[in-house]
């Protein structure tokens, strides 16, 4: 077995419109019989992602919050990876008149606050940055992606990031794409993730994870991607 796991993005990827298909659903459940590891890698809130996505223990972990947040969902334990704002910096934001959704460690608003937001960062001396997801804003201390979020996930499952298939479709996705040794863009992602991919798979979000899941099951996508030809699981 080459690829030992999945890690995929939510929106636009294994959802449409927040939702999961019975037919995304039924593939990720095939993806579980033959043994691989999952895991759900989010730019949304954690509590956000728990609410809206009932079949959440499908996945080995979660990493919410683009990288700031690792969850287990058979055990509910959490792990923050990172500070929270500070209060200073969220009344400054709101002081401002930039709406703001506030997780338990992300900051997030949309286009075109990112001028403001950028502007009370330098104001009060922080080093955070933003990241963009399409339309969405997200806020979080400098060095905090979905790659610093994937990696400890993948160290508590004992797998290494070659071994690991990506799959994602926006900006906030590029960096733990990087990290895995396949990276797989769906039809719907942005271009410039697209170029990057070595992989792209003709459906769209959910239809596009399930294409992908079947090439797995069927050879293990032999000859792409940076996984050892011969490995064993």
């Amino acid at each position: 077995m080459r690829y030992l796991a999945l890690a995929t993005d939510y929106d636009g990827t294994i959802a449409r419109h927040g939702v999961v298909s019975a037919s995304t659903l039924a593939a990720l459940a095939r993806f579980r019989a033959s043994g691989r590891r999952r895991v759900l890698v989010t730019g949304r809130e954690l509590d956000d992602i728990v609410r809206v996505f009932p079949e959440l223990d499908w996945f080995d972990r979660v990493v919410a919050e683009n990288g700031a947040i690792l969850y287990t969902p058979s055990t509910r334990a959490v792990r923050h990876l990172t500070e929270p704002p500070s209060s200073a910096f969220l009344a400054e934001l709101r002081n401002r008149g930039v709406p703001v959704s506030v997780g338990r460690r992300l900051v997030a608003t949309v286009q075109p606050h990112e001028g403001v937001v950028l502007d009370v960062i330098r104001d009060l001396g922080l080093e955070w940055h933003i990241i963009f997801n399409k339309g969405a804003v997200m806020i979080l201390p400098a060095g905090v992606t979905k790659a610093t979020g994937l990696v400890p996930a993948l160290a508590e499952l004992g797998i290494p990031p070659e071994r690991v298939i990506g799959v994602g479709d926006a900006e906030n996705d590029h960096a733990f794409l990087s990290l895995c040794g396949c990276a797989v863009a769906v039809a719907g992602a942005i271009p410039s993730l697209k170029e990057r991919a070595d992989l792209v798979t003709t459906g769209e979000d959910g239809d596009g994870v399930a294409e992908l899941i079947g090439r797995v099951l069927r050879d293990d996508l032999r000859g792409i991607g940076r996984a050892p030809e011969e490995a064993e699981a």
